[in-house]
């Protein structure tokens, strides 16, 4: 096998001290869509995931239960393995850090080390963090007593640590210093987001001391090789699972680990950057073996702002969402709502919102309007059209132009701007479907009307096929009702990519595929107590009202503007009013993507005015909600750019 037709994708490995969370149903989520990508792109894919079971941490969580540590954790595994199934995680192999091979493998990797000379044994002083299982650096001590700290804090869960003196023994650390900085800037793409890999660099240029990485104060975790006082360091242990997973130390599987090695993409929190960035490269290193290709690093869920924890009672279960959204819904809003380049907020309203709009709104109703009209004008067998339409090329050219873009941007990991063009498709699919207006060609010119709804089918399979990896379930429903049984395996990827519009398909009637959610908020319109009612000096009359036209416009362009951190510059839509430049201040609110294909509502009688020297003509109407994030004003459904509000 071409190693370029392989992929292989992993997860952390998860502490088992409690039930999954939605954190690390985040980064499983995404590692299974990855992998359900990659398979649609006709690769062979290995997706590892697992749970990391040694370590102080687990021992003491075990004895405040009154549990062995092995009987602790594995009252935990069968949870995880649940919710993964719940949630539709495919993968290929669930490693358990206390697995026979892979502690026989841990053992002759450290004896193959010594054997080189970069383990020895020494002693260690200085200050750890138990939750963490993490070794602070000078550094970290520096700047934790910098603010006034007599006991460093932790610089990932800022609790406070522990002096620690202990004989140990060292991996080499520092003598892979000038590799790992030759590494990082020869493979400038190792980390993405690429600004992660500046933290990593200067924690490298800042000196690397010998890593510790055996303990004698425990008792559980593999025992390191030859001394039976020492346990080995818990990751020094749990980061090789990502190798002993696919089969190194075994010597019938020799053919599948070099299959499989080096991992094309591994995912995880920004906590364990330093682990797997500086210390997992330079072990491989050690053992002659290649890096990974890259290592994927997303921000934290927050909840109101704040790290979810069981202390601020702001944990979100995900077994509660999947009972109360399904897990589909959940991994859409996970993978586009969550941005990997920043910490995102989960909020409940948005979610519901989101589902409401994008799913139940902008695509189940599509596929509902197509439905509904080809019944009723005996058109549920659709052809591909003879001679397609000057509007159907240019929709089919979006659509390859979609796929292009998504391609694009899911291979470089960045899952949010990816489905960010799905849904520009999905709003140019609605904006031709409303202006070729299907409903009058039905009576007017059946030839065209047909064409439209196959152009609508077509577009319709696309979109279905690009979310597939993202909701496997629904996308298989809506794939259901045009009568196309999806394989991924079976996929023609380089036939799709063409997208030549050649398909027959047979609507089928389904029930709607997405569902709409109200806000369990008070009625805005309702007056509340002690709030202002407005003063009869400042209502104003219908003839003022009149003055101000406020028209519904299609955005087709959306720019930067050098030197503003505020504004986009918009092209907008109004139909037959022709189109205006528009500036808008929400630049910190949406990607650019985000609003292009999006209809708002818009004053455009408003005197133009310049803003940084650029002219803008008319203005964007958007609402501020509770946590001053600007929200975009639209419409229930597709309208006619330039159609008036009254």
């Amino acid at each position: 096998m071409n190693k370029k037709d392989k992929f292989y994708v992993t997860t952390p490995l998860y502490y088992v001290t409690s039930e999954p969370h939605l954190g690390s149903l985040y980064s499983t989520v995404l590692a299974d869509i990855l992998a359900r990508w990659n398979k649609v792109s006709g690769k062979q894919v290995f997706f590892l995931t697992g749970s990391d079971e040694h370590g102080q941490k687990i021992m003491q969580a075990a004895q405040k239960v009154g549990k062995e540590p092995k009987e602790f954790v594995d009252s935990f595994i069968e949870s995880y393995k649940t919710l993964w199934k719940k949630y539709d995680i495919d993968y290929n192999k669930f490693i358990r850090t206390t697995d026979d091979y892979h502690v026989k493998a841990v053992q002759s990797w450290i004896s193959d080390l010594i054997k080189k000379g970069d383990i020895y044994k020494s002693f260690y002083k200085g200050w750890y963090c138990t939750p963490c299982e993490s070794y602070l650096t000078d550094n970290d001590v520096s700047e934790s007593r910098k603010k006034g700290n007599n006991v460093p804090l932790c610089t990932v869960c800022e609790r406070e640590t522990a002096e620690l003196q202990d004989e140990s023994y060292f991996f080499k650390l520092s003598k892979y210093q000038d590799k790992l900085l030759d590494f990082y800037k020869k493979n400038p793409n190792f980390v993405v987001p690429k600004e992660r890999l500046a933290e990593v660099v200067s924690f490298v240029k800042s000196g690397l001391k010998d890593l510790s990485i055996s303990r004698t104060n425990i008792n559980w975790g593999v025992p390191f090789p030859g001394d039976d006082k020492h346990v080995t360091y818990v990751w020094a242990d749990a980061l090789n699972n990502y190798i002993t997973g696919i089969g190194y130390g075994q010597k019938n599987k020799q053919e599948e680990f070099k299959k499989w090695w080096p991992a094309d993409c591994q995912i995880m929190g920004k906590d364990i950057l330093r682990f797997h960035a500086v210390y997992w490269p330079a072990f491989l290193m050690a053992s002659d073996l290649e890096p990974p290709k890259n290592l994927l690093i997303h921000g934290w869920i927050t909840v109101s702002g704040k790290k979810m924890s069981k202390s601020r009672s702001n944990v979100v279960e995900p077994n509660e969402l999947l009972s109360d959204y399904g897990a589909d819904s959940i991994r859409y809003y996970l993978s586009r709502y969550m941005a990997i380049t920043q910490d995102s907020d989960f909020d409940i309203d948005d979610l519901e919102k989101r589902l409401s709009t994008d799913l139940a709104n902008d695509l189940g109703n599509l596929l509902n309007r197509v439905i509904i009209l080809a019944e009723k004008n005996d058109c549920l067998n659709v052809k591909p059209a003879e001679d397609w339409s000057e509007e159907s090329k240019k929709l089919q050219e979006n659509a390859i132009q979609a796929i292009q873009l998504f391609t694009k941007h899911m291979n470089e990991f960045y899952f949010h701007i990816a489905l960010s063009h799905v849904w520009k498709f999905i709003n140019q699919v609605n904006a031709y479907f409303h202006d070729q207006e299907p409903w009058k060609q039905a009576k007017l010119d059946k030839k065209q009307f047909a064409q439209i709804i196959s152009a609508t089918c077509h577009s319709l399979y696309t979109i279905s096929v690009l979310l597939w990896p993202v909701m496997p379930k629904k996308m298989s429903e809506l794939l259901g009702a045009l009568s196309v049984h999806f394989d991924s395996n079976a996929l023609e990827f380089d036939v799709f990519l063409k997208n030549e519009w050649n398909n027959t398909f047979t609507l089928k009637k389904i029930e709607p595929i997405f569902k709409k959610y109200v806000s369990k908020k008070k009625d805005s319109s309702v007056q509340e107590e002690g709030k202002e009612e407005v003063k009869k000096d400042e209502y104003i009359s219908i003839e003022d009202l009149a003055k101000v036209e406020l028209c519904v416009g299609t955005i087709t362009k959306c720019d930067e503007i050098e030197g503003s951190d505020k504004l986009f510059k918009l092209l907008v839509d109004f139909g037959p009013k022709g189109e205006r430049q528009i500036l808008a201040g929400v630049k910190k609110f949406y990607d650019a993507q985000d609003l292009i294909g999006k209809q708002g509502v818009f004053v455009i009688n408003l005197k133009p005015r310049k803003i940084m020297g650029i002219e803008s003509c008319g203005m964007m109407f958007v609402a501020e909600d509770e946590k001053k994030t600007m929200q975009f004003i639209t419409v229930s459904g597709p309208v006619l750019s330039g159609q008036k509000l009254r």
